[in-house]
Order: structure tokens, then C-alpha cells, then sequence
């Protein structure tokens, strides 16, 4: 990665932080120069407006999910293992300390479902794909005999989804000590609704469910 690149990296990361607490929308090429007291000009010439600073944000969020959630956790094998291996890394990236506010996809959702726009199409397009993991993944499973031929794979994934979102709210809005353990639950639910009978019936959850 050359200086330069770093650079944009430093630059998005910080940009990120502040998305996740004051949201996408409350984030400006001018509010985040002032943050890292750097000229308004040159992150002008790094991201030219501010939907392509959003955009640029969602993106590299997106990148740092694939990193510490979507690439370790479909290593894990087909079935239920990967599937619990993808939702305890979000939940450790949702809580992360250096997400003050958590997951800006999370954020952005709230903010953007209502609007019109290139920064609310690439947040819808990023959500599709990160649905589309878990429903691939339900898919595999299938395919490898640890759930039920009759899975609905875009049912659970939805769900699933939702639980995500259910958690965030009941952990940064509501302050609730069960969020985790609630969500963990509710996970657990889902998955045994499409388990094949025998597959992975003993493999225990972080967090006390299995």
C-alpha cells in the first residue's frame, strides 16, 4: 500500500467513527476536515462531494466487514458452524470499542429508508449482499445435508437480519444487558428451525445458548 493509500485509509477510518456516531448523513467534507484539522480543500480533492464521501465510507466499511466477518467466517464448515461463526464475528463488530456508535450500516438504514439517491442505492446494494452471504450460506448448507432440503434460505436470512437489527437497537438505543443474550437466542431459534435432524444438535453458542 503506497503513502497515499495510507493516507486515504487513515482518512476513511476516521470517517467511519464519525459516521457511526453522528450519522452518514451529518457527515461532511467540511466536518470531517475539521475533525482531522486538515484543509477542506484537500479532502475536497480526495472525494469531490459529499455523496461520494458517504459512498466512499459505506465501501470501506463494507471491506472491513469482509475482512473480520465474511471471509473467517465462511472458512468455518458448511452448515451450522458457519452460520454461528457469521453472526458472532457481527456481533463482535457491532460492539467493537472502535465503533463508538456501532455498525454505520445500522446507522445509515435508520437514516436513509426513506431517501432517494446514489448513497442510499449503494447502502441497499451492500445490505443485498450481506443478506445474500447468509442466504448463500443456508443454500451450502442445504447442499451438504446439515439443514433441511425445505430451508427456505431467503426466509432465515431475513430473519436473521433482523434479529441483527433488533439487537442494535435493544443494545445502543434501549442500553439492555440481555441484548446478546437475547439475540443469541433468537439465533439459536432460527437455526434449529432448519437443522437437519442430528446435524451439529450439541455444538454449544458463545454466550450459554445452544
Amino acid at each position: 500500500m503506497s503513502k497515499g493509500e495510507r493516507t486515504r485509509s487513515a482518512i476513511l477510518d476516521r470517517a467511519t467513527d464519525l459516521a457511526s456516531q453522528i450519522g452518514l448523513t451529518g457527515l461532511t467534507i467540511g466536518h470531517l476536515a475539521d475533525d482531522l484539522r486538515l484543509s477542506k480543500s484537500g479532502l475536497f480533492a480526495h472525494f469531490r462531494s459529499k455523496a461520494t464521501l458517504q459512498i466512499r465510507v459505506l465501501e470501506h466499511a463494507a471491506a472491513k466487514v469482509v475482512e473480520q466477518v465474511v471471509r473467517p467466517g465462511v472458512r468455518e464448515a458448511r452448515g451450522a458452524a458457519r452460520l454461528r461463526a457469521l453472526f458472532e464475528r457481527w456481533l463482535a463488530w457491532d460492539t467493537a470499542p472502535s465503533q463508538l456508535g456501532g455498525c454505520v450500516f445500522a446507522q445509515a438504514a435508520s437514516e436513509l429508508d426513506d431517501r432517494t439517491g446514489p448513497v442510499r442505492d449503494r447502502l441497499v446494494q451492500l445490505q443485498r449482499e450481506w443478506i445474500g452471504v447468509l442466504g448463500t450460506s443456508v443454500r451450502l448448507g442445504v447442499a451438504a445435508g446439515r439443514f433441511r432440503p425445505d430451508a427456505d434460505a431467503e426466509q432465515f436470512a431475513q430473519d436473521l437480519y433482523g434479529v441483527m437489527l433488533a439487537f442494535h437497537h435493544a443494545w445502543r438505543l434501549l442500553g439492555d444487558p440481555q441484548a446478546e443474550h437475547r439475540a443469541r437466542r433468537a439465533f439459536a431459534a432460527l437455526l434449529d428451525g432448519i437443522r437437519a435432524p442430528g446435524a451439529d444438535a450439541n455444538v454449544p453458542m458463545a454466550g450459554g445458548a445452544s
